[in-house]
């Protein structure tokens, strides 16, 4: 059977397609409309369908609209009660609306499927499938915990719950006002950032500062002890006065977000453990913008009652496109593939990409191996652009869509930040294979292949990779399975056969407010503008003139 999974009416619009019982393909839209959440110029495409992507997910596997078996649609307006706390009036109203009519909607962009199929998947419901459904066994156990967090789905801002045999039973459902998510959202507006994106910023600036604001925080932010929080009016201004984006960020305010920070851990942890007790599972799965939080997941992973931690690599609101889909496939009865893997994105051909380049009329070469072309470079402190592959799903760059570098040099956090357009605070993330992670890094869950946690690194060897040690000593690590990528294990290898270091910086191929670089066009885009040294686009390499390298 053919299910679709829609999300249109929260941040990042996104599809994704499975068949018979496994993921084929999941996008989101900004890759394809080139606008990132929503940003300027098109300020409210965040509401968009994701009408490129659905397109792109039927083609990818050949087939029609008419052949779907459903389309899930990640949100349900029955939740939404009138004068509810927590819910921007004018905005819900477009949400409603959007769902309300979302058979006419996906019929002007999927001509020809049946508006009957259509299906309005809680929204939490759909991001508690896409974690809970696709997590991968351990030991053979499918059965598991699950915990949603985020600023709010239609009615409520977090869910817990157990999957056995894939069914969903909720224990605990948040109604709003209360959410830590909409705390962590008017923090990072606080902080001048932008609300609803840039949340990541503030976990980083969180590692700088010092919590000690988190003792009056105890009283404003707490567990009642039964699934539930409590969240009471808090006023940031008396901790730090707002700051203007793009004015410094002063020790005040490091000190305010390693706070809220400290003190949304403490609480995680203290929901995470009643749903142990609950549940008696020894797994947990995890999704929803919180679970983008990559401090508190560690915690989670090293504290809690858990013996597994696992969290949807597109734990964000794209990740219900997945979750819809699995839920309708699980509900009929399908028996549900784990997830294998992020790439489900696009992918090009060799031959496709080398007429690109042909088109472009751009010098490139076919080198024998391409894993010691690329780490010569990168020895000789090159930055290099690495296209291979399908694209990811979800927020973090994974080696199909990377920019990489050389983490023995500090000045390379510098050197990226200002490619990039980034602040000067936000770090930069190491790769390395699985089997050397344990040496290097520690505390934190390993492997670690979706970069969702941090680890603290090693003392010998951060002297050697300062490049990636963020100011509090820790790294937030993707892990390479060689069986699984051999091309960027052997990128690896030879990069520490040339270094005698089995790391490299790895960071996504992006300039400021510019989604990530999905298609090949977007690559020699990227790499036409930026200080880029090297691109390797599948099995070809283009060079920028007169680089010999960087001291």
């Amino acid at each position: 059977m053919r299910f679709l999974g829609i999300n249109a009416v929260f941040h990042d619009p996104a599809a994704a397609l499975v068949i018979d019982g496994e993921i084929v393909a999941a996008a989101e839209e900004e890759r394809f409309s080139r606008r990132k959440h929503g940003k300027e110029p098109v300020p409210f495409s965040t509401w968009e369908l994701p009408e490129q992507a659905a397109r792109w997910c039927l083609e990818s596997a050949g087939i029609t609209p008419e052949e779907l078996d459903g389309i899930a649609y990640s949100y349900d307006p029955s939740l939404v009660r009138d004068g509810q706390e927590g819910l921007d009036t004018a905005w819900e109203g477009l949400r409603t609306l959007y769902a309300l009519r979302a058979s006419a909607f996906l019929q002007t962009v999927l001509p020809g499927f049946d508006a009957e199929k259509v299906h309005h998947i809680p929204h939490h419901v759909a991001h508690a499938a896409s974690a809970g459904l696709a997590a991968p066994p351990t030991g053979g156990r499918r059965d598991c915990a699950v915990f949603v967090a985020d600023g709010r789905g239609e009615d409520a801002s977090h869910l817990a719950g157990v999957y056995r045999d894939g069914r969903l039973e909720i224990l605990a459902r948040q109604r709003l006002p209360h959410s830590l998510g909409l705390l962590y959202e008017e923090l990072t507006a606080h902080l001048g950032f932008r609300r609803s994106s840039d949340e990541y910023k503030v976990m980083a600036l969180a590692s700088s500062g010092t919590p000690r604001f988190v003792n009056d925080l105890h009283e404003l932010i707490r567990h009642e002890g039964d699934g539930h929080i409590r969240i009471e009016p808090v006023d940031l201004h008396a901790f730090a006065k707002s700051r203007t984006p793009g004015t410094e960020c002063s020790a005040e305010h490091a000190d305010l977000a390693a706070s809220v920070q400290r003190r949304m851990e403490e609480v995680l942890l203290e929901l995470t453990g009643w749903l142990y007790e609950r549940t008696g599972e020894p797994r947990l799965a995890m999704a929803g913008g919180v679970a983008l939080n990559c401090v508190a997941n560690t915690r989670i992973a090293e504290e809690s009652p858990f013996e597994h931690v696992w969290v949807q690599p597109a734990a964000g609101d794209a990740g219900t496109a997945l979750g819809g889909a699995l839920h309708l496939a699980q509900e009929a009865g399908e028996e549900i593939v784990p997830m294998r893997g992020a790439d489900l994105g696009r992918g090009w051909s060799d031959d496709e990409l080398a007429a690109v380049l042909e088109t472009a009329e751009v010098p490139f070469e076919r080198p024998d191996d391409l894993g010691e072309t690329v780490a010569a470079a990168l020895a000789r402190n090159e930055l290099v652009a690495w296209f291979q592959g399908r694209s990811e799903y979800g927020p973090r760059a994974l080696g199909r869509r990377s920019l990489l570098a050389n983490p023995a040099y500090p000045g390379n956090l510098d050197r990226l930040n200002d490619v990039k357009g980034r602040e000067k605070f936000r770090p930069v993330a190491p790769m390395v294979t699985a089997e050397r992670a344990p040496e290097v890094f520690s505390r934190g869950p390993l492997p670690s292949p979706y970069m969702l946690f941090v680890h603290d690194v090693a003392d010998e060897w951060a002297d050697r990779i300062p490049a990636v040690v963020h100011t509090d000593g820790t790294a937030r690590v993707q892990t390479v399975d060689a069986a699984e990528f051999p091309l960027l294990a052997r990128l690896l290898y030879r990069f520490e056969a040339h270094t005698g270091i089995p790391v490299l910086i790895n960071t996504s191929l992006n300039t400021a407010g510019r989604p990530m670089v999905d298609s090949p066009r977007d690559a020699l885009e990227c790499f036409g503008s930026a200080p880029v040294d090297l691109l390797a686009l599948g099995p070809f390499v283009v060079r920028r003139a007169g680089v010999h390298g960087r001291r």
